[in-house]
């Protein structure tokens, strides 16, 4: 069981990191960024609310759901600061970031698709090739290589 003083208590870098699992840097990249924030002591050590562990949880989910840290902050900006998010702040979050999955999973869905006709035509043509030249557009410039290089 929790005490009433363990539950205001400040945790060090070391426990958000043992608790949420994520590395002392990430945690101080984390910070750099914006996306949370700590206090100092007196002796300049960081000391962070228990709230920041949700947010870290947040920040882990939506990082593995391939939302970038620059999304990810701004739209951690909408939420209060002052206590962990909740299930609805987390709602709008994810509504959000549904939309952009859903558009990504069909990009994918088309690339897959178009993937299997380049290895149908059994040799990636780069005048058929639906991935590296789709709809042939690099014929209109003429002969000759037209990509810059990677």
């Amino acid at each position: 069981m929790i005490s009433k003083e363990n539950v205001h208590k400040q945790l060090t870098v070391g426990e958000v990191a043992a608790r949420s699992g994520v590395a002392v840097t990430a945690l101080h990249f984390y910070e750099s960024k914006g996306l949370i924030k700590s206090q100092r002591n007196a002796g300049n050590q960081r000391r962070y609310p228990r709230e920041v562990l949700r947010r870290v949880a947040l920040i882990k989910v939506a990082q593995r759901l391939g939302i970038p840290l620059a999304e990810i902050g701004e739209a951690l900006k909408i939420l209060p600061e002052d206590r962990a998010p909740s299930a609805a702040d987390w709602k709008i979050l994810s509504q959000q970031w549904r939309q952009e999955l859903d558009a990504r999973i069909e990009q994918l869905t088309l690339l897959r698709d178009r993937l299997n006709g380049c290895i149908g035509c059994g040799c990636l043509s780069m005048e058929a090739c639906p991935l590296r030249n789709q709809g042939d557009v690099l014929g209109e410039q003429g002969p000759g290589p037209h990509f810059p290089k990677d």
